[in-house]
């Protein structure tokens, strides 16, 4: 079974990893990550681009055959609807793959305004992963609840961090803490 992990991953972080990583073992699946070309709820842009943040995620999955980059939305039209990404899946894959959608407590907060959501289980079982004690939303949608550790690191923390020059070592995959140096990412 093939899951996918949405997000802006700007940039990937071990949080978004740990998070995969007990996910796959939860539900013995594959996660292929799904950088959004331009997510409709972000009010920010943003700062690395679609390309950029796909890269870094190779890089951070790279070790683990388990994970991959699906990078079928960097190519959609903008805003990154789902519907629009698991329609373009199916054309891509044959109708009859039916995915694993994985969306965090937060993201399943906003699923009754998403674009289309009642088209969704057409294409996708909703699976929520949650931090202990987090809210779960009550949605007919959801099939399934994943409870995953508590890591407090975000993906503004990194950005921030990285603008006042400090490390981001142990924040993210040592090969994403080069690219981004390398490139002068969020300075």
């Amino acid at each position: 079974m093939d899951a996918l992990f949405g997000g802006s991953f700007d940039p990937v972080h071990l949080g978004h990893l740990i998070v995969a990583e007990a996910v796959a073992d939860a539900l013995d699946a594959r996660i292929r990550f799904l950088p959004a070309r331009e997510q409709p709820f972000k009010g920010a842009a943003h700062v690395a681009t679609p390309d950029q943040r796909a890269e870094m995620l190779a890089l951070a999955v790279a070790q683990n055959p388990r994970f991959c980059v699906e990078r079928i939305e960097l190519g959609l039209p903008v805003p990154s609807y789902t519907i629009r990404t698991l329609r373009a899946l199916a054309e891509r894959e044959g109708t009859g793959n039916r995915f694993t959608l994985l969306l965090g407590a937060d993201a399943a907060q906003d699923l009754p305004q998403w674009y289309e959501v009642e088209s969704l289980p057409r294409l996708a079982d909703v699976v929520v992963f949650a931090r202990p004690g987090a809210t779960i939303p009550s949605h007919r949608l959801i099939t399934r609840v994943i409870e995953v550790p508590t890591i407090a690191v975000s993906a503004s923390d990194v950005r921030g961090r990285v603008a006042a020059g400090r490390s981001i070592r142990y924040w993210v995959p040592d090969a994403v803490r080069e690219y981004i140096a390398a490139r002068g990412l969020y300075r």
